[in-house]
């Protein structure tokens, strides 16, 4: 199956029962699998006026005490910033998948690029921390879905799967475990009274027990600055005390959160750090520098937000240089410069959309960096 249809089956296996979407390419196939699929299982499938309403509507599912979530590329992931902070906010587990495409504006739709990572990291208003994860493979569609959902049930937040459109249109072996061989998380539900309850009262943990609309508890649920309530509170004291449990609930699990495939680090001389279908471009470059006799390594980052920042600054004091492999710009190079701290030299391979990178692009960057003198 393709990337998308295995996004759709993993989305399924974790329990997903409502999907609300628009289409665009080259997401339209999540879209499409969900809405034969769903019907089939006593799920609903809706499409959406509009990218803003179908963020509306899986953050008000999955309130009702549905797992819920959307797919969408560029255009429509604009258009869905707004609701994707209202979720942050509001601590509503929900999933965005965005297949990138180039852009700006309408751009490249049937074309491949990685041009929304920053987006995804900053892309609504204020201060907060998200979770993102970038597939690489089809295979990796479905188990990062059934991962994004889990993450999301677990720390109360809209969980973005960063995809690209050759990764959802690849098609591959997509292995489907048994239903019992398959981890799934569920939000957790309050423990005390239904007059004890405080809908946004943490546990140690940080994560406050979530209670379903309907399930006979007081909530109060709104975008406004809230108290353990839920109801408003206009003043610095609770912006500080809402805003500070949001990025610690993140920040504190970051090694929890965190995950990421490293080939060769041990003696490796030069890291090529990549994501998405660019990651598989860099493995085979990786390789075929080891061939040449090249002391090449990679860092495959499955999650992208948060960054691995402690693991990039525990390893760039040793290295010759480190290289970004991605399609856009230069966006996630500027995290890699940032975790490095300086102590190796960091440089980009990339184009700005439309096409793969090509493995021989990243080899001769490995091999040119690999001659410098340390």
């Amino acid at each position: 199956m393709n990337g998308d249809e295995a996004c759709c089956e993993g989305a399924l296996a974790a329990g997903c029962r409502f999907f609300a979407g628009y289409p665009i390419t080259p997401a339209t196939e999540v879209a499409e699998s969900m809405s034969r699929r769903l019907p089939e299982i006593g799920g609903i499938y809706i499409q959406m006026e509009d990218e803003i309403a179908s963020m509306a509507a899986i953050l008000g599912a999955s309130w009702g005490g549905v797992k819920s979530m959307t797919s969408t590329s560029g255009p429509g992931f604009s258009l869905m910033m707004e609701n994707i902070g209202l979720g942050l906010c509001t601590e509503t587990p929900c999933v965005v998948c965005n297949v990138q495409r180039a852009g700006p504006s309408t751009g490249l739709p049937t074309l491949v690029a990685q041009g929304d990572m920053m987006q995804a990291r900053w892309g609504s208003h204020g201060h907060y921390e998200i979770i993102a994860l970038s597939p690489s493979s089809p295979q990796e569609m479905f188990d990062f879905t059934i991962r994004a959902f889990n993450l999301s049930e677990y720390y109360r937040l809209p969980v973005i799967i960063l995809a690209d459109e050759t990764i959802g249109h690849m098609n591959e072996r997509v292995i489907i475990p048994q239903e019992e061989d398959i981890e799934i998380v569920n939000r957790r539900k309050p423990t005390v009274s239904r007059e004890d309850y405080l809908p946004y009262e943490a546990d140690a943990d940080g994560i406050a027990p979530m209670a379903n609309c309907g399930d006979g508890y007081r909530i109060h649920v709104t975008g406004l600055t809230h108290d353990d309530r839920g109801y408003p509170a206009m003043d610095a004291k609770a912006q500080e005390k809402m805003i500070t449990r949001l990025v610690d609930k993140i920040r504190k699990n970051r090694d929890k959160i965190i995950r990421t495939q490293n080939l060769y680090l041990d003696d490796a001389e030069v890291v090529v750090v990549s994501y998405g279908i660019s990651a598989r471009s860099a493995m085979q470059a990786v390789r075929d520098a080891r061939g040449e006799g090249i002391k090449a390594g990679l860092i495959k980052l499955d999650t992208v937000w948060p960054f691995p920042e402690e693991l990039i600054r525990g390893v760039a004091p040793r290295l010759k240089a480190m290289i970004m492999a991605e399609i856009n710009g230069g966006q996630m190079v500027l995290e890699l410069e940032r975790a490095a701290c300086g102590a190796c030299p960091v440089s980009l391979v990339s184009n700005f959309g439309g096409a793969i990178l090509h493995p021989g692009l990243i080899l001769n960057a490995v091999a040119k960096a690999a001659k410098e003198k340390p």
